[in-house]
């Protein structure tokens, strides 16, 4: 197999730091000649050269007649590799300085440093993975809880990509005989069936349709649900905030208007991650530094998905009523929690009829004391079901890069125009157009159709040494 790239690179995989042990990746065409020039294997005859692949050697790093490391060298040769380039993996001691001390050597027999997410880069370049499979070696990389690891190793598996294989090799079918149609224009001959044409449009419009609307989970799944914590000041938003995350991130104080700024953090719940929000509390006030903190609290409530709405039940009626006009308007299309808190302060009968003032306002109400954490594993279920997030199956396809989504929302559009265009009875040349835009932004998901400057941005994402 012939490799895209003519050089060999090199850089530490494990992460940053001094550890126990640490691996260097050599990938390219000298990767085996750079490595057997600085190593030399502790039984003899156990040259790199002739060492067979995926095989494992024990031996020293060397620098002339100084001994740097004793290391264990993994072998692969190409196309049988991560990169489809013959690799080398040196596994030596965790020393930052021995670290450094192998790459020099490396780069003084011709290695040059890679860049980030170069070996991945190559791969893809090499055939070895599509584009949207190395994204999802990135998103496993940083994949934080179970939800994110099992959508990352689905994806980088080829559960995404296989299914948009299927539809852009159906729509080229099409596509094609359409084309064909084209070259015989004078002859009025129809070689792709309509009503074929049109059941493949429309079912590849609601499998399209379908990846596109599974954004949502996989966003949720992938970057957290974002929950704000709203309310009017010294209403015990900062308390709770504390108590969810089991940490004192807020600062908490009688003083009204301590919190100015957002202060945000996550905790995982049930597999599911929610970025929690402290905001400002909403009142009347002539600070100008807390008036912006306010208006950030009206911006983080239009970005969240769920809303903590804390209450004071020892505010007046008045001041409840009041911030319910402010509040309630901004809160159409969220999934909103009325927490009433500190009830250890009240009768029963005095909550309720707290309670009562906010009988129109379609949320679903908790009574809590956060001071005493009462009721706040009640809270954490309501924020759980809330969520409403579906049980993903391992085979499931679920989209949760926004590229793939703005992609898919493109091709929708462009499928669509095709069953209108049918529909229409529009000549052939514009079908072909709208099959081709089609077929277009799938392509750009995996890589079959893509710019330098879309893989630059990818891959600048990524990890030095993968």
């Amino acid at each position: 197999m012939s490799t895209i790239h003519q050089d060999t690179i090199c850089a530490v995989s494990t992460a940053p730091g001094t550890g126990g042990v640490a691996i260097i990746r050599v990938s390219g065409p000298d990767a085996i000649q750079s490595v057997h020039a600085i190593y030399a294997p502790m039984k003899s005859g156990k040259s790199l050269l002739t060492q067979k692949a995926y095989t494992i050697t024990f031996g020293n790093i060397v620098c002339g007649d100084q001994l740097v490391d004793e290391v264990l060298v993994s072998l692969f040769r190409e196309p049988h590799s991560f990169t489809g380039e013959d690799t080398v993996e040196i596994t030596c001691h965790g020393s930052v300085f021995i670290q450094q001390q192998i790459l020099e050597l490396l780069i003084k027999q011709g290695c040059r440093s890679a860049l980030p997410g170069e070996f991945t880069q190559r791969a893809f370049l090499n055939g070895k993975m599509d584009l949207s499979q190395a994204e999802a070696v990135a998103d496993l990389i940083a994949s934080t809880s179970a939800g994110t690891h099992k959508l990352a190793l689905s994806q980088m598996r080829g559960g995404f990509s296989n299914e948009l294989y299927k539809l852009r090799t159906q729509l080229l079918d099409f596509a094609s005989l359409i084309e064909l149609e084209l070259d015989f224009s004078e002859e009025d001959v129809e070689f792709a069936d309509r009503s074929n044409l049109y059941n493949l449009a429309d079912t590849i419009k609601k499998v399209i349709g379908g990846l596109a609307d599974s954004f949502r989970v996989g966003n949720a799944i992938k970057n957290g649900i974002p929950v704000a914590i709203i309310g009017e000041t010294n209403a015990g938003k900062s308390t709770l905030l504390n108590l969810l995350l089991n940490e004192e991130k807020a600062i908490v104080s009688d003083i009204h208007g301590t919190t100015r700024d957002v202060i945000e953090d996550t905790i995982n719940l049930n597999g599911i991650t929610f970025r929690f929000i402290d905001t400002a509390g909403i009142r009347e006030t002539s600070d100008t530094i807390e008036s912006l903190g306010i208006e950030r609290t009206y911006q983080k409530m239009e970005q969240a998905t769920l809303v903590l709405w804390v209450i004071d039940l020892t505010s007046p009626d008045a001041l409840i009523e009041t911030l319910a006009h402010l509040i309630e308007p901004k809160l159409s299309g969220k999934k909103v929690i009325l927490v009433f808190n500190k009830a250890d302060l009240l009768t029963p009968q005095e909550v309720a009829a707290k309670q009562s003032l906010l009988d129109k306002v379609q949320a679903e109400k908790i009574t809590i004391s956060a001071k005493f954490k009462n009721n706040t594993d009640r809270l954490q279920t309501k924020l759980v079901e809330a969520a409403n997030l579906p049980e993903v199956g391992q085979n499931d396809v679920i989209v949760t890069n926004i590229r793939h989504y703005e992609a898919l929302t493109r091709a929708l559009e462009a499928i669509q125009r095709v069953i209108s265009g049918m529909d229409n009875g529009i000549s052939s040349d514009f079908l072909a157009q709208d099959i081709r835009e089609c077929m277009h932004y799938l392509g750009e998901i995996t890589g079959q159709i893509s710019n330098d400057e879309i893989l630059g941005n990818i891959f600048a994402k990524f990890c030095i040494g993968k």
